[in-house]
This record gives C-alpha cells, sequence and structure tokens, in this order.
C-alpha cells in the first residue's frame, strides 16, 4: 500500500505526512505532479504516486482509498463479469427452492421472492426486492460488459461515459450479498417446519454472488475515466496539501477529477459532466430530515407484525424481536444474532451515528475529524445490511404456500422496515464528510477559547 503524495508539509498535528508512512523508494522519491485528485471524505488535496498493480493509494490524513490498481483490468473484469452473467441468467431460469408439508409443497423460482409479496399488495417492497436482487445487478453486468468491450475494441465515445456514470451511481444500491445471508436464514428457518428442495437455481445464484462481489471490486474507476477521456491538466495555481474549498476547488465524487466552482461554490466535471461540489448542498439539512423519517418509520416497522404466519388453520404475526426469539427458542442462536444484528442493533447504530456525524459538522470543539471519517465509512457500509429481514419476507412470502396447512403473508411493518433502511442509506449518501474537516471560523474558535 502506497499513501498519496501531497508534495506539501502538513500540520503535523493533524496526522499528516508530506510522504507515504509505507512509500517505497521508487514512491518516495516522487516529485513531479502526475494526476491530483482531491479526497472525497476529507477535501485534502493529494498528488497520486505511480502505482504497479495491486497497489493502491490512501489520502494520508484521514485514510480513504483514492485508487485502487488491479492487473489485467479489462480482461480480469470481463472475466467476472461475463462469468456473473451466465450465473445470474441461471439462476432465473431454473427452479429456485421447493418446500413440501405432507405431500404438500410449492416450488419458487427467484424472481417469485419479489412478485409474490406483489400479489399480496406490497408492490413497493416487491421492487425493491427485485431492484435490489435481479435488475440492478443485470443492469450494472451489461453497462460494464459494453463498456469494457468497447475500451478492449478501442472504440469508446460518450455513450461509455454515461455508462462509467451509471455504474457509480448503480453499485451501491446492488444487494446480491445481501438476499444470499438473507437466503441462509430463511431456509434454518423453514427447515424445522418442512421438507426443502435445493434447486439448481439457488447453487447458480450462490456463485453469482460469489463472481458479482469480485467483478464490483475488480472496477478500477481511476483507470476506467483515464481511458475513456484521458486526463486533463489541472488547474493552474493548485497547491497540494490543503483543502480543494479553500482554492475554490472542488473533486468529482464520479471520476475523481479536481475541478473549479463558481462563487457558489458549484459546477461542472470537465471530464465526466457530473454536477460537483464544494459541498453537498444542504447537506446537514436533507440527513437530518431523512433521519427523522427514519426514526419515524423504525417505530411501525418494529413494534407492527412483518408477517402472518398460518399454521394448520391458527394465523399468528410476528413483529421482528417476535422472530429473533423464536429462533432463540428453536435453538438458532447464530441465526437470531444475525437477525438481531441486522434488524435493530444496525439501524440503531446507524441513526444515532448520523445524528452525532451532523452534530460534530456543527460543533468544531467536539468534533475528532479522523474518528469521524472512520465512523462515517462504517455507516455507508453496514446500512445496507438492515435488508436482510425484507428479503427474508420475501423469500417465506413467495416459498411457504402449503395451502391450509401453513402459509405466510407480509405484514404492515414489511413497508415500513424497507423504507426505513432505505431512507437510512440515503441520509448516509447525504452526509458530506468533508463537513467534518472545515477549519472553525474565527466565531467558532473564540467561542471555543
Amino acid at each position: 500500500m502506497l499513501e498519496a503524495m501531497t508534495n506539501q508539509s502538513h500540520d503535523a498535528a493533524a496526522g499528516n505526512s508530506p510522504l507515504p508512512r509505507n512509500a517505497t523508494g521508487r514512491a518516495a522519491g516522487w516529485s513531479r505532479r502526475r494526476r491530483l485528485r482531491a479526497c472525497p471524505d476529507c477535501d485534502l488535496v493529494v498528488a497520486l504516486p505511480p502505482l504497479r498493480p495491486h497497489e493502491r493509494a490512501d489520502c494520508p490524513r484521514c485514510g480513504h482509498v483514492l485508487v485502487r490498481r488491479h492487473r489485467l483490468p479489462v480482461q480480469r473484469g470481463l472475466a467476472y463479469a461475463v462469468t456473473a452473467l451466465i450465473f445470474l441468467a441461471m439462476a432465473v431460469l431454473f427452479p429456485f427452492i421447493g418446500f413440501d408439508v405432507r405431500g404438500i409443497g410449492n416450488t419458487i423460482t427467484l424472481t417469485e421472492t419479489g412478485s409474490a409479496l406483489a400479489r399480496y399488495g406490497e408492490p413497493l417492497v416487491a421492487a425493491a426486492v427485485l431492484l435490489g436482487i435481479v435488475i440492478l445487478p443485470l443492469a450494472w453486468i451489461a453497462g460494464f460488459i459494453i463498456l469494457h468491450t468497447r475500451i478492449l475494441r478501442a472504440a469508446v465515445g460518450p455513450p461509455d461515459e454515461f455508462l462509467a456514470r451509471a455504474l457509480s451511481h448503480i453499485g451501491p444500491w446492488i444487494m446480491a450479498d445481501v438476499f444470499l445471508v438473507a437466503l441462509l436464514v430463511s431456509l434454518t428457518k423453514i427447515s424445522g417446519m418442512a421438507t426443502l428442495d435445493i434447486g439448481p437455481a439457488f447453487w447458480a445464484y450462490c456463485a453469482f454472488v460469489l463472481v458479482m462481489v469480485k467483478a464490483q471490486l475488480a472496477l478500477d474507476t481511476d483507470w476506467l475515466w483515464f481511458r475513456l477521456a484521458g486526463e486533463p491538466p489541472a488547474p493552474p495555481g493548485i497547491r497540494p496539501g490543503t483543502n480543494a474549498r479553500e482554492q475554490d476547488m472542488t473533486g468529482c465524487h464520479v471520476c475523481g477529477l479536481i475541478n473549479p466552482v463558481d462563487a457558489s461554490g458549484r459546477g461542472h466535471c470537465a471530464r465526466c459532466g457530473d454536477r460537483v461540489h464544494t459541498r453537498a448542498p444542504r447537506s446537514l439539512q436533507n440527513t437530518l430530515a431523512l433521519l427523522l423519517l427514519a426514526i419515524l418509520l423504525y417505530i411501525p416497522a418494529n413494534t407492527l407484525p412483518i408477517t402472518h404466519t398460518t399454521r394448520f388453520g391458527g394465523e399468528q404475526g410476528s413483529t421482528i424481536i417476535g422472530g429473533v426469539v423464536g429462533f432463540v427458542q428453536a435453538g438458532d442462536i447464530p441465526i437470531a444474532i444475525v437477525i438481531f444484528a441486522a434488524s435493530v442493533l444496525v439501524p440503531i447504530g446507524k441513526m444515532l451515528a448520523l445524528a452525532w456525524l451532523c452534530l460534530w459538522a456543527r460543533r468544531p470543539d467536539l468534533r475528532d475529524p479522523l474518528a469521524g471519517a472512520r465512523m462515517y465509512r462504517l455507516v455507508d457500509f453496514i446500512g445496507r445490511w438492515s435488508m436482510v429481514d425484507v428479503f427474508v419476507v420475501a423469500i417465506l412470502v413467495a416459498l411457504v404456500r402449503a395451502e391450509s396447512l401453513m402459509s405466510i403473508v407480509p405484514g404492515p411493518a414489511a413497508l415500513a422496515f424497507a423504507a426505513m433502511v432505505i431512507t437510512s442509506m440515503i441520509a448516509a449518501m447525504r452526509f458530506d464528510p468533508r463537513l467534518l474537516w472545515e477549519t472553525p471560523s474565527p466565531a467558532q474558535r473564540s467561542g471555543h477559547d
């Protein structure tokens, strides 16, 4: 690992260094500015060192990974993407899971995990499920294959820049890996009720998830945009080692290029065309509003039934906590821990962390920027895993259909919980972590003193 160069000394109290902590002699001797980047997490302007395959450049101030270089990015990425497409096609076309109780059973396909919710009056939840596990992964793979094939043939053009932007926006909403965890939870729950028949599509989807994760990790955004549109020269007079905002500059969150902005702190990227801002407009207001909505949604999500189970003529509603208790009583402690962590601890922890980050952004005297950056990256990573419970409901509703013997239908908490997860994810995306590194104003300094 190499840390990005700043070509200028930093404030030692802030923990910054003009050279990488683990720099090789090749990188330590780096003096000519090759490419400049503004860290998206702390806004520090840094110069990227030359990187070999399997090396990466981290921000020397906050530790954010600026660039991760791969070996054979086109060939390797295409191999993973094409393989993922094949496995996804198999997962959609073949039988997924079968269920049998006393000779009465049901077999479903992968897409029925979403369509079944629509049949029971939850079209919005159904759309969220299908988007996360099939539609968006398919769109991402198709865009990836088209884009890298055109790069391989040296036939890139403006439409490819649109595809590259789309990949960056679609990626965070792909939840195939979360769905796989939900599958394992669901099978553990159902195995105590009935006989299961694992179809070929199940194994194909497991393989798809593994290869899909590898394909996403293989995407080298820095290299990709260099191949698509080159590297425009850095704005004249820009100084590495200081914040971009202080120089009326900002980094593009899509392609990484540093761009000048107007008096309002806004502009458009000269390379990819995406809108850029020195700080996300109304970041704290939007984050707090969405956070409040997520908190309000969390109440019905945990107090109302998330499923209604009919078994041998009797109906019983189950809340999220009730489901956790059921796993504990059945002796499935690890599954209970997974559900409790994903559906209770993660949402509460994420909302508390976001509230604390917003407080830190407003109170420079309280903030710890490096701890805040690490907290934000953790919040951004774990938030999507709360969808586990929504996916479990989708699988159970689609699969458990055994006439009057047993059936499961979604409860009102399913929509509230899905909306809470999505709202909290958007709230985290709207928070601008660069606010944590803002220099306090003179008034704030005097008030602190």
